[in-house]
């Protein structure tokens, strides 16, 4: 089967299976958290200031920062959609590797960084202590059952990085000026919002065709060392 086609059909089929999942749309706020993270960690990078991070129950988040305008803002709004793609893809090399622990370990240190450091606000501050602790009770407590815990986390994490590049796209052809981070690199580069949808939605896609392959190339190494 066409790897894309396998993407598209595995992606859709967990997109559907996952909305049986109590709670499920909780876990969904993980792309949010890591695509404001990316926004937050490049300001840092070019000198910025990060000032607040606000994360909201619909799975939208805002990082407000100040920069020197200029090139330097480019980078900033370039950075949320790519990282979290990113973050998909190590997920699921991490997961191919064994390290499932890693991939909780780091998903919470971003977390009480974001906490401790830049999210205000009720939702943003209560979800961020609530995955923490349930991420340490997976590692710590329930060991046993933390790999499926850690693959809902994944295929989530996978679904909403391409999900929200491709919506960008649906709102860059309806309301071009309020595409998010494609209107913000619109306004700063002779680029339309659309190309950047368009760019932002085929790297998540590339990066999910990768992790899909690094999924069954992983559960095929099980197996192998299963049956010896």
């Amino acid at each position: 089967m066409n790897k894309w086609l396998k993407t598209i059909l595995i992606l859709t089929g967990s997109a559907v299976l996952t909305r049986f999942i109590p709670f499920s749309s909780l876990f969904r706020n993980l792309d949010t958290m890591i695509h404001e993270f990316g926004h937050a960690l490049v300001t840092l990078l070019l000198s910025g200031n990060v000032l607040r991070i606000e994360l909201y129950a619909n799975h939208s988040g805002v990082t407000y920062s100040a920069v020197q305008a200029g090139g330097r803002s480019i980078l900033i709004a370039l950075a949320g959609y790519p990282l979290a793609s990113l973050f998909a893809l190590l997920l699921f090399y991490l997961y191919r590797k064994g390290h499932q622990n890693w991939g909780l370990w780091l998903a919470s240190a971003v977390a009480l960084i974001m906490l401790v450091l830049y999210v205000r606000g009720g939702f943003g501050m209560l979800w961020l202590a609530g995955f923490i602790a349930l991420n340490v009770a997976m590692l710590v407590l329930w060991p046993k059952i933390s790999r499926y815990y850690y693959l809902l986390l994944a295929f989530l994490t996978l679904e909403e990085s391409v999900v929200s590049p491709l919506y960008l796209v649906w709102a860059a052809i309806a309301a071009p000026s309020r595409a998010g981070d494609a209107s913000n690199l619109a306004r700063l580069t002779p680029v339309p919002a659309l190309l950047w949808a368009l760019l932002f939605s085929a790297f998540a896609l590339l990066c999910a065709t990768w992790a899909v392959s690094l999924f069954f190339k992983g559960d095929r190494l099980r197996k192998a060392k299963g049956s010896r």
